[in-house]
């Protein structure tokens, strides 16, 4: 191979990698303009009215397993247990600690998600930290709720669910770096 070929190969394959990584820190808006199309995630107004109806399942216990990771932020970040049974069309509460390790403030994004997929449109938050960025400061420990329901019409096949949500940093160098580069035209060589 030539040098030439080297450094395109070298260059495609940067592009690719930035692309990823921007790509990563685009689905919080790309997972709010979901919830704003769909009405899923940040809108309580459906739960709060299946809650209001009293449409509970006195007669099933769902499992819901609840799963906290961390990426690419100074945090440690665990539920405060680790599975729960709820009632479907209950209104169900989890408990999250979360402690910021670093020296500095730090700000994050939690994103949420639901396993088995299928099962994502049946479980509805009505209160999530995940709705908005937090702010920790240097050594803050903070416990923080989710209120869900998960809806009564949700099928017999599924006994348990995941809920799970990921921490990234909204300070991220490269995240910084991408939102740098957006904002900032590149400078034109002569």
């Amino acid at each position: 191979m030539s040098d030439k070929n080297i450094k395109k190969t070298v260059s495609k394959l940067l592009v690719v990698v930035v692309g990823m990584f921007a790509f990563g820190y685009a689905l919080v808006p790309l997972y709010e303009a979901y919830c704003d199309l769909t009405g899923r995630g940040s809108d309580s107004a459906t739960s709060a009215a299946a809650v209001a109806a009293g449409d509970v399942d006195e007669n099933r216990l769902v499992t819901v397993a609840l799963d906290t990771n961390t990426r690419d932020i100074p945090w440690t970040f665990k539920a405060g247990q680790h599975k729960i049974k709820v009632r479907p069309g209950e209104l169900s509460e989890a408990v999250f600690i979360v402690q910021n390790q670093a020296n500095r403030p730090v700000t994050g994004r939690a994103i949420p998600s639901v396993s088995p997929t299928q099962a994502g449109v049946y479980l509805s938050k009505t209160e999530c930290f995940c709705f908005v960025e937090q702010v920790l400061a240097p050594g803050e420990r903070r416990e923080m709720q989710v209120r869900f329901v998960v809806d009564a019409d949700l099928p017999e096949r599924f006994s348990s669910l995941t809920l799970s949500y990921t921490f990234f940093s909204v300070d991220s160098p490269v995240e910084v770096a991408a939102r740098r580069k957006i904002l900032e035209p590149e400078a034109t060589n002569s």
